[in-house]
Parts: structure tokens; C-alpha cells; sequence
């Protein structure tokens, strides 16, 4: 980036000119390899002959021309694209169904050699019959350092000293979404395994390829990652995640290496399925003991499986489109974006909910859950058959 100021008098006064100049590659689509993005913040300080604004006034229409003229200057370098794509290895995670799935096809049409791990055999059969011969699929427990081991073994084999351009972690843990004490210890270890330890795991073995390349990093995180809302080790999984995600962005970009976050809302795709959802609640409120299953109610059970149906219901997006097109920008842009947000109540509903005042948020929460039979509150959360 280049700044320069220049001085121009006129009758309305000294016109003081601030010239942004950034010189880099540009989008692939354009006809030169290099392009410029200039932009240009005017302040004037006015003799009395001019206009007679005050300086105070001259200042403030100098602040608004530099906000606008930075929002200009960061619109079109979003805008500037990674050349040469084709042939660069990118690794996937949770590619068997869902948002890695769609990911990994969309890349490999895009002319990407792509790696996609998938936790079933079944899975990448069916990945790889429907995709073209550059993609690769490799079995992956993350919850196993022996499988993460031969995955990371297969990537380096892959990759063949080239270094790994992308790395796009997507698996998710199953993981029993219901109040505290009804859980136990394996239930939060079941999704921490795979959600936090194996993502940071598979993330320090594969760091020097990434850093051989340049590459980047990209993490989906759920929208509980902003705001933590029901018990089990789901949102803890998420904010771990965003922990590591921003100390590796810290440390890695000295070595070139890009580190972005998706923040995405419910999609059809990227949730479990209602059926085994509820599966995961009979099974734990059967294992309770009477004393539990007393403080709580029979009532209380049957409305919290209606309010997790209806809460899904609500809030699923079936169109994941917002989410590849984040994910694919922050592998192939030129500058990507520190943080992504894809659906309406990533950007919205969980944003506000995550600033808002704590008193305010909690009574949102409390709304769409229904009451414990010791609380007192014996009416179910209004929002539940909203």
C-alpha cells in the first residue's frame, strides 16, 4: 500500500488530497496481472473568503470522506482473487454428508485437487462415484490419533512436497443437546474428541505442509459458537474452537498462512438428524435417577422434544449455497475475511443475542424452553408452538 497527500488551492480554499494506492494481483478475470485500487479521502480546511464552514466542520466532512473512501477501498479488495487455483491440494473434513460434502464437489469442479475425509467407507464411495479422478477420500476418526496419523501420512503422500494450500475442518461430533444434569462425562468427552481435541490435533500435524504452502485454515463453527444456549459440550466445542481459530490466525500469518472462521446459522444439512436427536434425549432421561426425573416432570420432558422439533423447524435455512460461497471466498481470496456469517440467524439472531444484555437474552431463551416442574413455572416457553 501507498499513501501520498497533495495540496490544491482554488477560490473555496486549500484542498489537502489523501491518495490510497494498493498495487497487487488481481481477480484472474482481468486482462493485466497487476491492478490498481486507489481511493481518494478530500479534507479542506476554508479561508474566510470560501464557503465560511467552520474548521470543526471541514473536519467532520473529512472523516465521512475517509470512512466512505476505506469502505470503497475494502469492497473492490475483496473483490482480488488467488491465481492459478488449479492443481493446489486442499483437505476437507466431514465430507460423508452435509456441508463438506457439497464443499468438496464444488471444489473439485472448480479444478482443486481435493482430499476429502469422510468417517465412513460408505461415505467416500459414494463421494468419489460422483466426483472426478483428482479427488481423493481418506477414512477419518477424529476422536482416534492413530487415524488422524495416517490421514495426516496420506495428505503428505498427496501433496507430494507441493505443501497443502487449504485446510477446511467441518466434522462434527454427535452430541446430546439437553440440560446439564442429565449428562455425564462421556457425553461431553463424545463431542469435545472430535469437535475441539481432533480439530486442533489433525490442525498442529498438518501446519507444515500449510506453512510450506502459504495455505489457509478455515474452521465452521455453528452459531453456538456465539451464543451458548443449551447444555452438553456442543457450545463449549464452538468456543473453543474460535479460541484456537484466533490464536492460530495470530501466529501463523508471520508464515503466510491465512486462518478464517465461518460463523454459520442452522441448515438442514449441517444438523443432526430430529430422529436421532431424540433418540440421545429418551436415552438420558431413562438413565436418570427418580430424583432428577422428579425435579424436572414428566411435562417438562414432552415439551422440550417439542420445542427442540420446533426450534429446528424455525430456524433451519435448507439453502447451504451462503455457506459454500463463504467457505470457497476465504479459500480463494486473495485477502480472506478473519470472520464469515452465513444465514439469516447467524448474522441476526444469534449477533444480537451474543451483545445483548444478559437479563434480555436469557429471558429470549427461557421463551422457547419450557419450565422444570420445581421452578414453579409450570406453563411450556411461549415460543415453542409459535
Amino acid at each position: 500500500m501507498r499513501v501520498s497527500v497533495q495540496k490544491f488551492m482554488s477560490d473555496l480554499g486549500c484542498f489537502y488530497v489523501l491518495t490510497l494506492e494498493m498495487t497487487g494481483e488481481g481477480n484472474s478475470s482481468a486482462p493485466n496481472s497487476k491492478s490498481a485500487i486507489k481511493g481518494n479521502v478530500i479534507a479542506w480546511h476554508v479561508t474566510a473568503n470560501g464557503l465560511g464552514l467552520s474548521f470543526s466542520d471541514s473536519l467532520h466532512i473529512a472523516i465521512l470522506a475517509s470512512i466512505f473512501s476505506l469502505i470503497i477501498y475494502w469492497l473492490i479488495r475483496d473483490r482480488y482473487r488467488v491465481r492459478n487455483l488449479s492443481g493446489k491440494h486442499v483437505f476437507i473434513t466431514g465430507c460423508d454428508t452435509g456441508l463438506g460434502n457439497s464443499l468438496a464437489k464444488w471444489l473439485d469442479k472448480r479444478g482443486f485437487c481435493v482430499i476429502a475425509a469422510c468417517a465412513t467407507e460408505k461415505g467416500g464411495q459414494e463421494l468419489q462415484s460422483c466426483s472426478s479422478p483428482s479427488l481423493k477420500t481418506v477414512n477419518l476418526n477424529l476422536a482416534d490419533s492413530s487415524s488422524i496419523a495416517r490421514a495426516v501420512g496420506f495428505v503428505t503422500e498427496e501433496t507430494a512436497g507441493k505443501g497443502l494450500f487449504g485446510l477446511v475442518c467441518n466434522a462434527e461430533g454427535t452430541a446430546p443437546v439437553a440440560p446439564t444434569d442429565w449428562l455425564r462425562i462421556e457425553d461431553f468427552h463424545s463431542v469435545l474428541d472430535v469437535n475441539l481435541l481432533g480439530l486442533i490435533e489433525i490442525t498442529l500435524k498438518l501446519l507444515p505442509l500449510l506453512k510450506k504452502a502459504e495455505g489457509r485454515v478455515v474452521n465452521l463453527i455453528n452459531a453456538k459458537g456465539l451464543m451458548a444456549f443449551v447444555g452438553g459440550g456442543y457450545s463449549l466445542s464452538k468456543w473453543g474452537m474460535e479460541a484456537f481459530s484466533d490464536t492460530l490466525r495470530i501466529e501463523m500469518q508471520h508464515f503466510g498462512v491465512k486462518v478464517s472462521v465461518v460463523e454459520h446459522g442452522f441448515f438442514k444439512a449441517g444438523v443432526v438428524n430430529s430422529d436421532i436427536t431424540e433418540k440421545y434425549l429418551f436415552r438420558l432421561w431413562n438413565g436418570l435417577t427418580p430424583e432428577i426425573r422428579d425435579s424436572y416432570g414428566e411435562e417438562y420432558f414432552v415439551e422440550y422434544v417439542k420445542a427442540q422439533r420446533s426450534s429446528v423447524r424455525r430456524l433451519c435455512d435448507y439453502d447451504i449455497s451462503s455457506v459454500i460461497k463463504c467457505m470457497e471466498h476465504a479459500l480463494i481470496a486473495k485477502y480472506p475475511r478473519t470472520r464469515y456469517r452465513a444465514g439469516w440467524d447467524a448474522k441476526f439472531f444469534w449477533l444480537f443475542l451474543s451483545y445483548a444484555p444478559s437479563c434480555l437474552s436469557d429471558m429470549l431463551l427461557r421463551m422457547m424452553f419450557p419450565a422444570p416442574a420445581d421452578s414453579g413455572r409450570s406453563v411450556p416457553g411461549v415460543l415453542i408452538n409459535v
